[in-house]
């Protein structure tokens, strides 16, 4: 039986606006596990999505759906997760949701086991709390008064809870970090000692009373399981540990590698083995805690705007490529920052000057010179020379560099090392040169036949260890340059010579076609454009009105800055709210309007709004307005808005405006 392989991804909170930094960790968990499935290995990928918790609740009732209906709208819907690892040939074996039935009540059995061991107690939470981490801090490992791993403001909690045991684990998981190799690369180590562990391992809240979405306490109804217990067992409860949904924990259990970003490694690599040893179970064997991919210097982030959309790069540039750029460009473990230069450099220079030409010149002679398959013997010629020798022994050696990298956790060096044998094939067509060959077919045919071969070859050595990254187009590389099932293998990979001499050779299109990049450039910023006017609510604008007034009588209008001193609801009226104005002539003005349904009065007090104030007076509710103030009208989804037009606070009382 082959070796079994299991690899998850972290599951994914079901943002909104998915960006290329969700893309990168999936890419690469999917670029190991075709790598394994190409070793030969029994693999199990699992991905998945973190549903509960109150972010999602807030969300839902802003959303005015049920936090089910929302999370299912981001997971399934149109433009949702399941869409985008679909259009990234993304080939987990298994995907889970934490709402999922089997799972909820798996982990309600984890929460009651780890009870009844002892480790989890009932007690009262108070301190600081982030929303969008869903993360509790003590006060001194905020970072100038922020939650230090996303810089966000925090909130003060107070709550009853249930707490886990993880000070009784703190010497174990220490000596996990510190003695083994489950935490790569080993940089993160210290980090995780030094920052969480050797200052004293805190006991960890594992309840939540403050919201309802999440799983329920069974033992005691008014708790849900918080969410970092619900969302780490699904790396188990997806194998049917305490469940019946599946029955392969005992054939896959313990993973081999958690990838994960570096922002949860904490939660991975000390509290999600704490919550294992509680539990009597194995250890996962790895936790990679891969970088960043930062744009302007800053990471990836929905909430400060600064996403990369992986949709409009995959339609502009191809999945293929796209998936390549992530993983040629960037090192594994560390940050990177990304640019849209960067993305069409290095597909131009890797893909369409490396690998594109390599294809392209190759089977051009061959269909040029030999008519589309080269004639048997080619790739034994009676006297080799110095350049064949060179580069059959580096494609040749290939594999097993290639092999170290990846077992590594290492594939930009996979893929730095692969293309040096492309590029070495590509200086290898300059020192034969076939068309010279060419000229005397009668005296060169048979070392002309012998250089094509080694480089189609080499493209076939290549493409096979380009699988895991670019599956799609190295079908198609196989197809052009004639290689069989068995000449697509992993064994064959490491053997020079499988491809047939006479394998027939086809002239197709340009796999990765050069990129104009400034063009390229201008279209990326015109769809970013496009695609953030689409992201904006629906408006619909009153008409315009049909008759024209004339210059003088506009004239006439007395347009005044006034600030707001007092503001209050009109009694009897649920519309009208009372202003007192200063207009800067030293008496106060009243003006009464109708904007009680979008403004709270105390909300409006010290604002400097505009006012026509040569308006004849009016009486309103038996009170009487003295101008009128100027607001921006608009509907929005059917509903109407209204806007006071607020202006600087630095224009005094009384200034016309013209």
């Amino acid at each position: 039986m082959s070796k079994k392989f299991y690899i998850t991804t972290p599951i994914y909170y079901p943002s909104d606006k998915l960006h290329i930094g969700h893309t990168y960790c999936t890419v690469a968990t999917d670029a190991m596990a075709r790598y394994k499935r190409l070793t030969g290995c029994d693999v199990m990928f699992l991905t998945g999505t973190d549903e509960h918790g109150q972010k999602i609740e807030d969300k839902a009732t802003a959303a005015g759906v049920t936090p089910q209906q929302f999370v299912d709208n981001i997971v399934e819907g149109e433009g949702g997760i399941l869409d985008l690892w679909k259009l990234m040939n993304i080939s987990n074996d298994r995907f889970i949701r934490t709402t999922d039935d089997y799972h909820v009540a798996a982990i309600q059995k984890i929460f009651r086991k780890m009870y009844d061991n002892g480790d989890i107690y009932k007690g009262s939470y108070k301190g600081k709390y982030c929303k969008p981490c869903e993360s509790f801090w003590t006060e001194s490992q905020l970072v100038d008064g922020k939650c230090p791993d996303c810089g966000r403001p925090v909130e003060d909690a107070e709550e009853e809870a249930y707490f886990f045991r993880l000070s009784k684990y703190a010497d174990r998981v220490q000596h996990l970090l510190e003695d083994t190799d489950f935490l790569q690369p080993r940089s993160r180590v210290n980090e995780m000692v030094n920052n969480f562990i050797k200052p004293g391992l805190e006991d960890l809240c594992v309840s939540r009373t403050s919201f309802t979405w999440g799983v329920p306490v069974d033992f005691d109804p008014g708790h849900v399981v918080y969410v970092w217990v619900d969302a780490l067992s699904n790396y188990i409860t997806a194998l049917g540990y305490l469940n019946d949904k599946y029955n392969d924990y005992d054939h896959y259990w313990p993973a081999d590698y958690h990838f994960v970003g570096k922002e949860i490694v904490r939660f991975h690599s000390i509290i999600w083995p704490a919550m294992l040893m509680s539990m009597n179970e194995p250890l996962p064997k790895h936790v990679f805690g891969h970088g960043w991919l930062l744009l302007d210097g800053g990471k990836m982030s929905k909430s400060k705007g600064n996403v990369v959309d992986p949709y409009i790069l995959a339609e502009k540039f191809g999945v293929d490529a796209l998936r390549f750029f992530l993983m040629r460009t960037f090192p594994f473990g560390s940050d990177g920052n990304f640019s849209n230069e960067l993305l069409i450099q290095t597909i131009n220079t890797d893909l369409a000057n490396d690998l594109g030409n390599l294809l392209s010149r190759t089977t051009a002679m061959v269909n040029k010179y030999f008519g589309g398959a080269l004639p048997a013997g080619c790739k034994a010629p009676a006297a080799p020379q110095d350049c064949d020798s060179d580069l059959i022994a580096m494609a040749s050696a290939l594999r097993n560099t290639y092999e170290k990298d990846m077992e590594a956790c290492a594939p930009h060096t996979a893929l730095a090392d692969v293309f040096k044998v492309i590029q070495r094939a590509n200086k290898y067509i300059d020192e034969t040169a076939p068309w010279a060959l060419a000229k005397d077919m009668e005296a060169n045919g048979a070392r002309l036949a012998h250089v094509l071969y080694n480089l189609l070859e080499t493209a076939r050595i290549c493409g096979i260890l380009l699988i895991p990254f670019m599956p799609d187009s190295m079908t198609q590389l196989f197809a052009q340059i004639g290689a069989d099932e068995a000449a697509q293998s992993w064994d064959s990979a490491a053997v020079w010579g499988s491809l047939s001499e006479t394998a027939p050779i086809t002239k197709g299109d340009n796999l990765f076609p050069r990129i104009d990049m400034d063009k390229a450039l201008a279209e990326l910023e015109a769809a970013a454009e496009a695609a953030r006017k689409a992201a904006l609510p629906p408006l619909e604008i009153e008409p315009f009105a049909a008759e024209n007034v004339d210059f003088d009588t506009f004239c006439k209008s007395d347009f005044r800055a006034v600030k707001v001193k007092a503001c209050t609801n009109v009694k009897k009226s649920d519309k009208l709210l009372k202003f007192t104005l200063d207009d800067g002539s030293g008496t106060d003005r009243q003006i009464l309007s109708g904007i009680a349904k979008w403004y709270k009065p105390e909300d409006l007090v010290g604002k400097t709004l505009v006012a026509i104030i040569n308006l004849p007076p009016r009486k309103m509710m038996g009170q009487e307005s003295c101008g009128m103030l100027i607001s921006a009208v608009h509907k929005e989804k059917g509903e109407e808005k209204l806007h006071l037009i607020m202006v600087d606070d630095a224009i005094p009382a009384g200034a016309k405006l013209c």
